[in-house]
């Protein structure tokens, strides 16, 4: 039977678990006022997380090999290829893109990576020894400690990720509604949802999805779940010498703890999650720009013609995500912090099976 939900929250987790829940049968509402205009970075306000994010997969690549956090990555590695090939169109293709190659910093890390890669090497992953990476690639950040490299982690492009989305949701007719939900409050056996635009709607189920603003909407019914923002920021390059992005070039390279992404032809993306708060300061731009000292000469001669930054939320005291049926028909599934995207499939999946659980005892 038809079970009504309301999903609050449009960025990748929110609209993904909608459209997952919408082409499983149930009856699903979108809510987010972001849903008003088309996915950009023409903004010099904090951008959502989906869209300031530059959509890494980072699965494979996790340290742990046990506990929530890995399950949720393995799942989500195993679904992207099946969500990608259901969510991309001939107009706009959606590419899951890959390697990853993070590079080792020390020799310690350099001694972990070589364990993973022992342990994982069935799953994509191998590794790139320093003299290998000063024959085959002398234009990447220096690293005398070699790599790791992961044939199946890489990025989609958020972007695209949620114009897609937003068709799927089209073609499924999911009324998606721009008003702001203010308040939740239970009405019989179901909740009554007040808008910013001053109508209710109502749903069996409701999904919050909304990122920070999700603490506004359960903490007057007894459910506080801190989150702390934390900012990330993206500058784009225009590179003097643009062979420095030889065809080699991965689809994520990471160095320093900043992630280098090619974006055409002369153009590079750097991206990084630096700083606590809601303003992005000059200095730590600059030590991202800088590779925290290790940046190549032509990195350090590239123009910035782009910049944006957006904030994620972080649980305070929890481990990310936050993952839970609060109360019957009441589920969270926010606080993803810097791997959104990334665990979109999991999430979505984890929502359908709370949601069919409680439906079946009905």
């Amino acid at each position: 039977m038809s079970h009504s939900i309301a999903v609050i929250g449009a960025g990748a987790i929110g609209a993904g678990t909608a459209w997952w829940l919408s082409r499983s049968g149930h009856q699903v509402e979108l809510i987010d006022p972001e849903l008003a205009q088309d996915p950009s970075r023409h903004s010099s306000s904090p951008l959502t997380g989906t869209s300031a994010s530059l959509g890494i997969l980072m699965g494979h690549v996790f340290r742990r090999s046990s506990g929530r956090a890995w399950r949720l990555r393995r799942r989500s590695m195993e679904l992207w290829p099946l969500w990608v090939e259901e969510l991309s169109c001939p107009d706009e293709p959606l590419l899951l893109q890959t390697p990853l190659v993070q590079l080792a910093t020390t020799d310690e890390e350099a001694a972990l990576q070589r364990k993973l890669v022992e342990e994982r090497s069935h799953l994509g992953l191998s590794f790139i020894t320093a003299d290998r990476l000063a024959d085959e690639h002398p234009d990447w950040p220096k690293s005398s400690h070699g790599g790791l490299q992961s044939n199946h982690d890489g990025r989609l492009d958020p972007l695209i990720l949620q114009r897609s989305l937003r068709r799927q949701l089209h073609r499924l007719s999911v009324p998606m509604q721009t008003a702001a939900v203010e308040t939740l409050h239970r009405d019989g056996n179901q909740w009554q949802l007040q808008l910013s635009d001053g109508s209710r709607s109502y749903a069996d189920t409701v999904v919050v999805c909304s990122g920070l603003a999700s603490q506004t909407l359960l903490a007057p019914l007894g459910h506080a779940r801190a989150m702390d923002p934390v900012l990330g920021q993206v500058l784009q390059l225009r590179l003097d010498n643009p062979d420095a992005l030889t065809p080699h070039w991965p689809a994520v390279l990471m160095s320093h703890g900043v992630n280098l992404i090619r974006h055409g032809s002369d153009q590079l993306l750097l991206g990084a999650t630096l700083e606590p708060g809601e303003q992005p300061l000059e200095a730590a731009t600059l030590t991202m720009r800088a590779l925290n000292g290790h940046a190549p000469t032509w990195l350090e001669q590239a123009e910035v013609i782009g910049h944006w930054h957006g904030l994620r939320a972080r649980p305070s005291g929890r481990p990310a995500p936050l993952l839970e049926k609060l109360e019957p028909g009441l589920i969270l599934a926010s606080g993803h912090y810097r791997n959104g995207v990334l665990l979109t499939p999991a999430t979505a999946e984890w929502v359908s099976e709370e949601i069919n659980e409680e439906t079946s005892k009905a």
